[in-house]
């Protein structure tokens, strides 16, 4: 059997979430969110998706992209990702080749990527030549087992929970609290030069968003906290991101929002979930540890030079 790196179709979609599902269990996956993500992207992401395709099947696939959100430029990010049972047979290596390709052909000086933090993927990041930077964990909430903490009662004063729903008329407010706290999330790369017309497209509209879930704090009427969902249908949800505008930090309005959320999800029928934290990120990681989230997966942020000076 020959194995083949080619470009993403979109009939190619209900398998590339599957084998995400297969592998990444603590993110996500869909294939409307597949081919959305596909279809939606701007133009300045460069955006090419490669599947492996052996005997017919999707094995692998990578996501090949600028990382249009930041300032820095020339910063890229593709992670392969193959099937268990299809190791070791030189898709890993052939997915990140063709995303190196693609990537330094755009213009890119920079290629980040994520590996299991675990002795055969590290080994594997080492021979592409890839150094280690930062370490991120996942961590795993039972909610069917765990009641989420309940509400404060009542609020604080001039305190408000609302839903991403109720933003429907105007999502701007949301999206410039999101963007404030991206800017300030430790990483290998600032998130500082978000842009409206894109996050509509890419996040707010994303099939996999689910704004009943989303919960929203204000204080006074101002977007103050947030916690943005995502969920597959399945059982499970995934806090996308969870973050206070600065003017607003140290007074719980982020965990507020993640209980509300929590409760929400809860409510309507999850019975897991998940989040994701840079081991820089003590405030968050102390929030979710007290909700009861447990360690589930590991990861090491991985960096190559495309442009050898």
């Amino acid at each position: 059997m020959t194995l083949t790196v080619r470009d993403f179709r979109p009939a190619d979609a209900k398998a590339v979430a599957d084998l995400r599902r297969a592998v990444l269990p603590h993110l996500i996956s869909t294939p409307q969110g597949v081919a959305r993500q596909v279809a939606g992207a701007p133009p300045a992401k460069r955006l090419r998706v490669f599947v492996a395709e052996l005997a017919g099947r999707v094995i692998g696939q990578i996501s090949a992209q600028l990382v249009h959100e930041s300032s820095v430029p020339g910063q890229a990010a593709g992670t392969p990702v193959v099937h268990p049972g299809h190791r070791r047979q030189g898709a890993g290596g052939a997915l990140l080749t063709a995303a190196e390709e693609h990537l330094a052909a755009v213009g890119a000086e920079h290629l980040l990527a994520w590996a299991v933090d675990e002795p055969g993927s590290l080994a594997f990041a080492a021979r592409r030549g890839y150094r280690l930077t930062r370490r991120a964990g996942f961590l795993r909430l039972d909610l069917a087992g765990t009641a989420p903490p309940p509400l404060p009662a009542p609020l604080p004063p001039g305190v408000r929970l609302c839903t991403g729903a109720d933003f429907g008329a105007d999502p701007y407010p949301l999206f410039a609290a999101e963007a404030e706290a991206a800017a300030d999330e430790p990483g290998d790369v600032a998130i500082d030069a978000m842009d409206y017309e894109t996050w509509l497209r890419t996040t707010w509209e994303h099939p996999d968003i689910d704004l009943d879930l989303t919960s929203v704090v204000t204080v006074d009427g101002e977007v103050a906290a947030f916690t943005l969902v995502a969920t597959d249908g399945l059982g499970r949800c995934v806090s996308a991101m969870t973050g206070s505008r600065r003017a607003f930090r140290g007074r719980g309005l982020a965990r507020l929002a993640k209980t509300d959320s929590l409760r929400r999800a809860r409510d309507a029928g999850c019975t897991e979930a998940f989040t994701g934290n840079d081991d820089g990120n003590a405030p968050m990681l102390a929030i979710n540890r007290a909700f009861g989230y447990r360690p589930f997966t590991a990861q090491r942020r991985c960096v190559r030079d495309l442009v050898q000076g």
